[in-house]
């Protein structure tokens, strides 16, 4: 769903090995032929921008080939772009430059992606870097990056007394009370039809500024219990529609309606990614009435809000011109302006934030990286799987608005209930 991270692409996915067997486009053993010769000549570039190829991609080409003389970058756009272009993989023809497919599993990157150094080099100089890499080697860099909070109107927030962001869940639902009781504007738009926004509630671990908990989470048989973070996002969530501050009826909401609706104060909050700020600042005609809160917790007296990469770009293994590719790579990332421009966080770490995230720092945020884990590497989607709860998608949280509304049988309770009595079988067969 392209607009759900417009400035980049689709959000990130949890990798499988489908390209397994295809070693159509798999480079030598031997660590890549290096990016050492002559940025020159000509370079393919396969992109998920396909609304971009023809605007404003060419544009950051033109101003490349003048840095290098005698270069040429030509793009390829890409519509149904993994499947495609894992096709083109196992082909053995896929550009010089591409966003990595999320069908590629992470210990394949060697196969198909050149080196680009070790993680603790890379980290120096961007972030994100954990995204792109496999045992201490980095193979893509994001072309910028998102945090994680709530897109408001801070015009109708402060029609209703509340001029900075909430600090913890109860002041947020009384936020909403207020923005009921004193406005005409919906309080809080869930996207239940849509469905996916109702992921971007499993997004928020770094308000407990816990560097491992992606490592202990899967270690927990019972995530929802009070105190900790499914609990605390998943009984927000449940308490803003069991007390009437969503839209009236889910069934009947609409993304690309909400866009307009938030941005004249019809809706007063969404739970999004700052992905969503421009997007739904060019929806209306005051784009400063559109802002970015972080979620209403904090811990040692601070607001933490995660940031990631999207999409990560990489040099191809069978590029025929592996140092132009390599200089490509590093302009955009460093110097092209492409993260500014979408408002998006740069990857370059000595590039200052977009004015956006600026303002939503000057909160008090502290942006964080949530480390991957190691030691239970995999074993949280193992678990997602065998439970057949869709942590990371939007399934069980309609089933949770559905129970909040009086639509399904059921009360928070019972349904955390559940949830950790399934979580916990599914964990016991799969941490054996």
């Amino acid at each position: 769903m392209i607009n759900r991270r417009n400035f980049i692409g689709l959000g990130a996915a949890v990798a499988v090995s489908v390209v397994a067997g295809c070693t159509g486009g798999a480079g030598d053993d031997d660590g890549g032929s290096g990016f050492a010769g002559d940025v020159s000549g000509s370079i393919t570039v396969l992109t998920n921008r396909t609304d971009l190829v023809d605007t404003a991609l060419p544009a950051y080409a033109k101003t490349f080939e003048a840095k290098y003389p005698g270069t040429k970058v030509t793009f390829q756009g890409v519509t149904n772009y993994d499947d495609d272009v894992t096709t083109q993989l196992s082909g053995g023809d896929y550009g010089d430059v591409l966003m990595i497919p999320a069908t590629v599993a992470i210990g394949q990157y060697g196969q198909f992606f050149e080196p680009l150094g070790t993680v603790d080099e890379l980290k120096a100089t961007y972030r994100f870097v954990d995204q792109g890499a496999y045992d201490g080697t980095a193979y893509g860099l994001s072309p910028g990056g998102i945090a994680k909070g709530l897109v408001v109107n801070k015009r109708i927030f402060a029609q209703a007394g509340i001029t900075a962001p909430p600090t913890t869940p109860e002041a947020f639902v009384a936020a909403l009370k207020a923005v009921a009781a004193t406005t005409s504007a919906v309080p809080y738009y869930t996207n239940y039809k849509d469905g996916w926004p109702l992921s971007e509630w499993n997004n928020h671990r770094a308000v407990l500024s816990d560097p491992s908990i992606n490592d202990t989470f899967p270690a927990d048989p019972n995530p929802w219990q009070p105190g900790k973070i499914q609990y605390l996002t998943d009984s927000l969530l449940f308490d803003i529609v069991h007390q009437k501050l969503s839209e009236k009826d889910p069934l009947t909401t609409n993304w690309e309606s909400s866009k307009p609706m938030l941005a004249t104060g019809k809706i007063a909050s969404m739970l999004l990614g700052s992905w969503a700020v421009p997007q739904i600042q060019a929806a209306g005609t005051t784009p400063d009435d559109v802002g970015f809160w972080p979620f209403p917790y904090q811990t040692g007296g601070k607001f933490h809000a995660a940031i990631d990469g999207d999409k990560l770009a990489a040099v191809s293994r069978n590029s025929k011109n592996k140092a132009t590719a390599k200089a490509w790579l590093d302009w955009f990332a460093n110097d092209s302006g492409f993260a500014a421009d979408q408002q998006a966080i740069p990857p370059a770490i000595s590039r200052p934030l977009p004015a956006g995230l600026q303002a939503f720092t000057a909160t008090g945020v502290d942006l964080v990286e949530v480390p991957a884990a190691t030691t239970n590497a995999g074993k949280e989607d193992d678990i997602i799987r065998e439970s057949e709860i869709d942590l990371k998608g939007d399934i069980y949280r309609q089933k949770l608005v559905d129970v909040a509304r009086g639509a399904a049988r059921g009360t928070k309770d019972s349904s955390f209930a559940d949830l950790n009595e399934r979580w916990s079988k599914a964990r016991a067969q799969v941490m054996k």
